[in-house]
């Protein structure tokens, strides 16, 4: 008897060591509702087991409790546009022939982990070679390795790869070439299909694309760059565009704009969905010109001193880079791309295309919220739900994350301040809670 009574008792506190409570904070649970004042969330394991205030929610007793006062407590943020293969070196063609045997231990794992300390609990991964995104994902998912959950495309599906880009970049050659690569994709277990230069494509091609993956029940992330590239994908039903595009085209035509018009009038469908990626270009000239937060070493986490040294050398000359080069011109068009797209009824969601030149993973994601709101005068609460909420709708996983509800994953960030008032605040997060376990 006494044995028994042992047990039960080691087992009730092991079970009250798990619970944690985070008090004090105010809730911004992701649903775009007024937050809550002086909240109460209730973690056990790696779920949230309840919501509530200080004033309707008792605290377990043993329970460990987060004091979040005088903080904003929200969902962990997502990142829909992220390339963990790279990580803000200026020459693609250099890193793709010396880095790639490092892409699965070492570069990949360390930008999701730089991710994760940045408050990005989840991020969309979109174009990678297939093995070492599959491996990167899944050892982040068995808790071997830390990092933000991953959602990855593998490889992009183009017309015909660039020179040297083959082990991520698959083309295709007629309609059974194109079920056959999309197959392979969905076999292997990724999440989305990631589709670029659809216009160069037969309409065939493409629909034979989109329906493979569909099939799969695998939504299709596509460019917008070139109007033909954008009117193509709404066609075949792409379900996501990337980019604004247009190169310096100051709008989107008319014909562009009444397509997708005539797709967000179909409820039916949906939300048609659109990351902008706008601030590796609204911010390039600014970061020419001071970038003081290329010092910042959040971004050499994980990394050899060495390939640090070599990323910082490739922008050594930051006004030369060719990637750049057209961005003077194309930065004041992004503003009203993005009021065309808001306008028509697209629903925009935060993806940076995190690890482009001078772009870190752990910076990109809040400086896309900070222009969105403070350059764009975007809605705070939508962009925080471009984050959170429609994230999660979009990769069919909002009954497990994206919001702070009881019963889902507690994947959880809290900030000193008030984020509403200042989204720039998401740059330093002060608390990341990822499946119930604190990062930081």
């Amino acid at each position: 008897m006494k044995k028994l009574l042992f047990a039960f008792l080691i087992g009730t506190v092991s079970l009250q060591a798990q619970v944690k409570a985070l008090v004090g904070g105010t809730l911004i649970d992701g649903y775009g509702a007024t937050p809550i004042k002086n909240s109460v969330i209730l973690i056990e394991g790696d779920k949230i087991k309840a919501v509530g205030t200080v004033a309707t929610l008792a605290i377990p007793e043993g329970a460990e409790v987060i004091s979040t006062e005088g903080m904003s407590v929200l969902p962990g943020l997502w990142d829909m546009h992220v390339h963990t293969m790279i990580n803000g070196h200026a020459d693609y063609a250099y890193w793709d022939k010396t880095y790639l045997p490092l892409l699965e231990n070492t570069i990949m794992p360390a930008s999701a982990e730089q991710l994760l300390m940045a408050g990005v609990t989840s991020a969309r991964d979109l174009g990678a070679p297939l093995e070492e995104s599959i491996s990167v994902r899944d050892r982040i998912n068995n808790g071997e390795i830390p990092g933000a959950t991953l959602y990855v495309s593998g490889p992009f599906i183009q017309k015909k790869p660039y020179p040297g880009t083959e082990a991520f970049r698959w083309g295709i050659n007629g309609p059974d070439d194109a079920r056959k690569k999309v197959k392979r994709l969905a076999d292997a277990g990724v999440d989305c299909i990631k589709l670029i230069d659809q216009d160069q494509m037969t309409t065939a091609e493409l629909q034979a694309v989109v329906d493979e993956a569909h099939k799969h029940n695998l939504k299709v992330v596509a460019h917008g760059h070139r109007p033909m590239e954008i009117i193509a994908g709404l066609k075949a039903g792409a379900d996501c565009f990337e980019h604004t595009g247009l190169s310096s085209a100051p709008r989107y035509p008319d014909d562009v704009m009444d397509a997708i018009r005539a797709r967000t009038a179909q409820m039916n469908l949906g939300p048609l969905f659109w990351c902008p990626t706008v601030e590796g270009l609204y911010n390039y000239e600014y970061v020419r010109d001071h970038g003081e937060h290329l010092d910042n070493d959040s971004w050499h986490r994980g990394l050899h001193d060495t390939i640090v040294a070599d990323i910082k050398n490739s922008f050594k000359h930051k006004d030369r880079l060719p990637y750049f080069q057209l961005t003077p011109a194309r930065k004041p068009t992004l503003e009203t791309k993005i009021n065309q797209l808001l306008d028509a009824g697209v629903v925009l969601m935060i993806g940076t295309d995190s690890g482009i030149p001078m772009k870190f993973h752990s910076q990109s994601t809040w400086n896309e919220l900070d222009v969105w709101v403070n350059e764009f005068g975007i809605d705070p609460m939508y962009a925080i739900r471009g984050a959170t909420y429609w994230p999660s709708l979009w990769m069919g996983v909002a009954d497990e994350v994206g919001t702070v509800t009881e019963g889902k994953f507690a994947d959880i960030i809290a900030v000193k301040g008030d984020v509403l008032r200042h989204i720039s605040l998401l740059q330093d997060v002060d608390i990341v809670i990822k499946h119930g376990k604190r990062y930081k």
